[in-house]
């Protein structure tokens, strides 16, 4: 099933980190901004604005946040395939994170304009970043 979404990109340039298991959550991961804390039994992943996190975390920066404007009622299938395929399905490797309200996918920044374009073209709502589309 494929669903016409509203779509807007989220400002700032965010980097996902992992830290241990166990980790305490870090002050730096506090502030404004999209964030997202994810513990599993063998890590811990962090999501947050790129010039909070120390250079020593391991961690992966340079992404772009998408939104889905919602809600959408839980038992919608197809909301997070009708996001991505067209993303994947012209090469661009996505981190998904969906909240109560929606759907969060970060997406390389240099990939943004292009994945804005592909989107639109699936018949989304979904406007051009105001950042540079380096592809």
């Amino acid at each position: 099933m494929t669903h016409r979404l509203k779509i807007r990109f989220v400002p700032g340039r965010y980097t996902i980190s992992r830290l241990p298991a166990d980790a305490q959550v870090p002050d730096w991961f506090a502030g404004s901004g999209f964030r997202a804390l994810v513990c599993s039994d063998d890590e811990t992943t962090l999501i947050c604005l790129e010039d909070r996190v120390p250079d020593t975390v391991q961690s992966e920066g340079g992404w772009t946040c998408l939104r889905t404007v919602g809600p959408f009622p839980f038992e919608a299938a197809g909301i997070v395939q009708s996001l991505i395929a067209p993303l994947s399905d012209n090469g661009i490797g996505v981190f998904v994170v969906c909240t109560f309200d929606g759907e969060h996918v970060l997406i390389p920044t240099i990939k943004a304009g292009a994945a804005a374009r592909y989107l639109q073209a699936a018949g989304h709502d979904c406007p051009l970043p105001d950042l540079a589309d380096e592809t």
